[in-house]
């Protein structure tokens, strides 16, 4: 099964960018759909950004219009564009293929910090 590993993370100030990147260990070309989600500190996993095959994207509602998601089959790589960052940005971002399936998987995640 693919491997996913996040890399890009690190410390920024507030409105500063970042682009992480998830490289897979194999062809995400045929993976419909992919996602980036974040473990904020001491709360729960949540959404932020997916795309499909289909060339769709959808956000959550506190990134929307400040990240974007891009999927590239050629590269075998996930990218998460964020801009305008925010303290409550700070979290583990993780890459996830085949979000919301009984065969997602998980990258170890890369940090984010955002520094006022």
């Amino acid at each position: 099964q693919v491997q996913l590993v996040e890399s890009g993370g690190g410390l920024v100030q507030v409105g500063g960018s970042l682009t992480l990147s998830c490289s897979a260990s194999e062809s995400i070309a045929e993976i419909f759909s992919m996602a980036w989600f974040r473990r904020p500190p001491g709360k729960e996993r949540e959404w932020v950004a997916s795309t499909t095959n289909y060339g769709t994207y959808d956000y959550s509602e506190s990134v929307r219009g400040r990240f974007t998601i891009r999927k590239d089959n050629y590269k075998n790589t996930l990218t998460l564009q964020m801009d305008r960052l925010r303290p409550d940005d700070t979290a583990t971002y993780y890459c996830v293929s085949q979000p919301g399936t009984a065969q997602a998987l998980y990258g170890p995640g890369t940090q984010v910090t955002v520094a006022s």
